[in-house]
C-alpha cells in the first residue's frame, strides 16, 4: 500500500449520473472526517441526473479549506469517457488518474501523471458486486494514494449507506478490499 497521502489532497470524481459518483465522494469525505482532517464535499450534476453527468469535488486537508471547488485535482477518478476528456487536462502535473477502463475504453494518457486503468465495472459485475464499480475505484485510490485506511473506509461505509440499504454494507466492504488489490491494466498509452 502507498504511504499516507500528503495533505491537502484535492479529488475530482466524475461520471454518468447513476454510477455512484456522489456516494464515492461521500465515502472519501467521511473517511477524511473520521481521520480528523478538514473536509469538503461538493456535488455537481446535470438536470438529467441518472444518465446525465455527475461530478464531485472532495478536499481533504490538515488546515482550513478555502474553497470546496476542485479546479486542479491531485486525483481524478473518471468513470466514463466524457468525464475523462473533460477533466484530464486539469489534473496537476504529478497527479493520479484512476479510470474505469470498462466505461472509458482505451485512451491516451498524459506523460506527467500517474495513471491507473481498472476494468472496475467488469470486475464488479463478475464478482457479484454489480453497481459497486464506484466503490472498487475508491479501494484502488486507497491503495494508490494511502489517503486513509481500509478500517476507516469501513466506518465511512457505515455512515454513508442509508438505513434502508444496510444489507449493502458488507458488499461495499468487499468492493473496497477488491479494489485495493486490483493490479493496473495497460489499456492506455503515453
Amino acid at each position: 500500500m502507498a504511504e499516507h497521502a500528503k495533505m491537502p489532497l484535492n479529488i475530482m470524481l466524475a461520471g454518468f449520473g447513476g454510477q455512484g459518483i456522489l456516494f464515492a465522494g461521500k465515502l472519501i469525505a467521511y473517511a477524511g472526517m473520521i481521520d480528523g482532517h478538514e473536509i469538503s464535499w461538493l456535488p455537481s450534476y446535470g438536470p438529467e441526473m441518472r444518465g446525465g453527468t455527475a461530478n464531485c469535488s472532495v478536499c481533504l486537508s490538515d488546515e482550513a479549506i478555502g474553497s470546496p471547488l476542485v479546479t486542479e485535482p491531485d486525483v481524478l477518478i473518471a468513470m466514463n469517457l466524457p468525464s475523462y476528456e473533460r477533466f484530464i487536462d486539469s489534473v496537476k502535473p504529478g497527479g493520479v488518474v484512476i479510470v474505469d477502463e470498462t466505461m472509458v475504453g482505451a485512451c491516451t494518457m498524459r506523460p506527467d501523471i500517474e495513471y491507473h486503468p481498472v476494468p472496475a465495472t467488469e470486475i464488479a459485475e463478475n464478482s457479484g458486486l454489480k453497481g459497486l464499480a464506484n466503490v472498487l475505484l475508491v479501494g484502488k485510490m486507497l491503495a494508490v494514494t494511502g489517503f486513509s485506511s481500509e478500517k476507516t473506509l469501513h466506518a465511512a461505509i457505515e455512515k454513508s449507506v442509508s438505513a434502508k440499504h444496510l444489507d449493502l454494507i458488507d458488499l461495499n466492504r468487499k468492493a473496497i478490499a477488491l479494489g485495493a488489490g486490483i493490479p493496473d491494466s495497460d489499456a492506455c498509452t503515453a
